[in-house]
């Protein structure tokens, strides 16, 4: 399967996720940055509020590339344990990293929703969507974020992903939804016709024209 580009993505995925629609306590939250252009399409075709969900992926040391973990809002961290100790990776360079991350995480919650709070999702179906999946660790990082804040349920949405990672990520959420499972994967981007980099601007954007923090916090 082939898309055109994230917007496409996003209207059929929106497809699979049609007995979502409507529903007051269902949120969807894109991940940032390219997640959120496929989740304001999921959002739209839903009727539902649409809030962004920052994670950033520790990336290895010259090969950044290659995750060796990812952290997300809220302090949660995921690390691929088998990757570090596999290639040797000192603890002192996993916590530097980590730090670098943490500085950009914070610089980039502050420039999508400036002193707004996170979306409240106590109770809420949470549809938590991305432009693909390939290792799994930044849709982690961001299930360990939220588990801590009491969704009735997390439903993890993407256009593609490998079916391993697929398998793996439904023993941590309520339900995946994923339009294709590709044999042999590479990366995200090669299932998409038009896979720009996403700037911080687009994210915003995106989120002023969904217009629907008012009655995400409100709920």
């Amino acid at each position: 399967m082939l898309f055109v580009n994230r917007r496409d993505a996003g209207i059929q995925l929106a497809e699979k996720l049609r007995q979502y629609e409507k529903n007051p306590i269902v949120i969807v939250l894109g991940l940032a940055r390219g997640g959120v252009v496929v989740a304001a399409e999921v959002a739209r075709a839903l009727d539902a509020p649409l809030d962004v969900f920052v994670v950033r992926k520790l990336g290895f040391p010259g090969h950044e590339e290659l995750a060796i973990g990812a952290i997300a809002s809220g302090e949660a961290c995921v690390l691929d344990c088998e990757i570090i100790q596999g290639y040797g990776i000192p603890e002192e360079v996993v916590d530097a990293i980590q730090e670098s991350e943490r500085r950009e995480l914070a610089r980039r919650e502050l420039a999508y929703r400036g002193d707004e709070p996170p979306a409240d999702v106590i109770g809420r179906i949470v549809i938590l969507v991305d432009d693909g999946i390939a290792t799994g660790s930044s849709m982690r990082a961001a299930i360990a974020a939220l588990r801590p804040r009491h969704p009735a349920k997390i439903v993890v949405a993407v256009p593609v992903a490998p079916a391993s990672t697929v398998r793996s990520i439904e023993t941590e959420v309520d339900e995946v939804v994923c339009l294709s499972k590709p044999k042999d994967f590479l990366a995200v981007g090669e299932w998409y016709e038009d896979f720009q980099p996403v700037s911080d601007r687009d994210v915003r954007r995106l989120l002023e024209a969904a217009d629907l923090r008012v009655s995400v916090h409100a709920t």
